[in-house]
């Protein structure tokens, strides 16, 4: 695996290192290939390295490099002469294909300039995962690094991620092709959280953590709540622990919590502990409280009916019907004590009068056990949109429901 002591750098950084052959220079960094074969996230495949004295400029393979510092790229090939340029159809060059072509929105409006790419290493593999639109950028491939970092630091965001970026056309190359995007040009500074999780989720764990370091913490903190648990120990594991703590500490302390109850509990003391004091004494505290038994936070005090009940029935009387009940935006369907199907309120005024409840009940019922915990409770409040949900025996006897309502009560992170 290359080993690079950077993890996060501009292509107009990267241009111009030097290149050796164990201690042998064999010249300076051109260029570097990308592929979309393998993802919404390019990876580099090959370097473009030029020679002096008239040699002919070579294309190393990735996997032959074997460090990378902040000066100098060194390379573990035998025989140079062996990687003459010989580029494929499919070999994308990112500087001299990309810089300083047009970013055009879904509907064709040019929104900027290409200036600059950001890559992003991650288990060995290099990866473009933000496209750079400002201006002062240009002022790095000039040298001005220190003008150019000050200066894009008092400007509005100006990159945005290559998961965005829609398949780079054919035909591009060094004067033809543009870099087109796949949203609106008004709605680039305002990309939504959910939209990034699900495309974390689709991508692969090297491209994934490109994408997933390259957001601010902000967006990354927002993100992070809204992917899979699968993912958020993955995206968390991967990360420094000081730098997890930081976007745990951009959350509420009911999710931070959801997080990590999700980890190794050696991770997650060890996060903890990064956590700001506030914030870490009630995260511990929902984390203490997520053991305890459901049972503790049921209610009987909802209403069920038989199945051949007439929507109209309820409906006509269901002032009197939802008196002093715990849980009133949900009929129980039963039948000989065992909960056969759920109505919910709004199913029942879109019903039929003469329609009955086993009509429009749902029979595929999403339940907890007598056995399970609260923090069950909320995974499953968590990820679907219910506000209650009952809880059954092995028989599906009905033994109480939890409402959303009651969870709040408990757990700050409802609120």
């Amino acid at each position: 695996m290359v080993a690079i002591l950077e993890q996060e750098f501009f292509l107009s950084e990267f241009i111009g290192r030097r290149v050796y052959l164990t201690s042998k220079k064999i010249g300076k960094l051109k260029d570097l290939v990308i592929q979309e074969h393998s993802g919404r996230i390019p990876e580099v495949t090959h370097l473009l390295v030029h020679r002096p004295y008239g040699d002919p400029p070579l294309l190393l393979p990735w996997d032959t490099i074997s460090q990378i510092s902040n000066t100098e790229i060194i390379s573990d090939i035998s025989d140079p002469d062996e990687h003459k340029l010989n580029p494929e159809e499919n070999h994308i060059f990112l500087k001299d294909y990309i810089l300083d072509k047009k970013i055009l929105d879904m509907e064709d409006h040019e929104v900027e300039v290409v200036y600059d790419v950001k890559l992003s290493c991650q288990n060995g593999r290099l990866f473009a995962s933000e496209v750079d639109f400002n201006r002062f950028r240009i002022l790095r491939r000039m040298g001005m690094t220190k003008l150019a970092d000050l200066l894009a630091r008092y400007t509005e965001d100006s990159s945005i991620s290559w998961v965005y970026v829609q398949s780079l056309p054919e035909t591009i190359d060094s004067f033809k092709g543009n870099v087109k995007l796949n949203i609106l040009k008004e709605n680039i500074s305002d990309i939504h959280p959910v939209d990034l999780a699900d495309i974390l989720e689709e991508l692969d764990r090297g491209q994934r953590m490109a994408v997933f370091n390259a957001l601010d913490p902000e967006l990354a903190s927002d993100t992070l709540e809204e992917v899979e648990p699968r993912v958020q120990r993955e995206l968390i594991g991967s990360m420094e622990k000081d730098k997890a703590a930081e976007l745990l500490n951009e959350m509420s302390p009911a999710k931070a919590a959801d997080i990590l109850s999700a980890l190794p509990t050696s991770d997650a003391e060890e996060i903890i502990e990064l956590v700001d004091q506030e914030s870490k004494a009630k995260v511990q505290q929902i984390i203490e409280q997520d053991d305890e038994n459901i049972m503790l936070y049921v209610t009987q005090d909802v209403i069920k009916r038989s199945p051949d009940t007439l929507a109209k029935e309820i409906i006509n009387n269901y002032h009197d019907i939802a008196a002093n009940m715990d849980v009133i935006m949900y009929v129980y369907v039963m039948e000989n004590d065992l909960v056969r199907g759920v109505v919910d309120l709004r199913d029942l005024l879109n019903a039929g009068p003469a329609e009955q409840l086993s009509e429009i009940m749902t029979d595929n019922l999403i339940t907890l056990s007598q056995d399970d915990t609260l923090s069950d409770a909320i995974e499953l409040f968590s990820r679907y949109t219910f506000r209650a949900i009952p809880v059954v025996d092995e028989k599906d006897s009905l033994l109480g429901v939890v409402s959303l309502h009651h969870i709040k009560g408990v757990k700050p992170r409802m609120d």
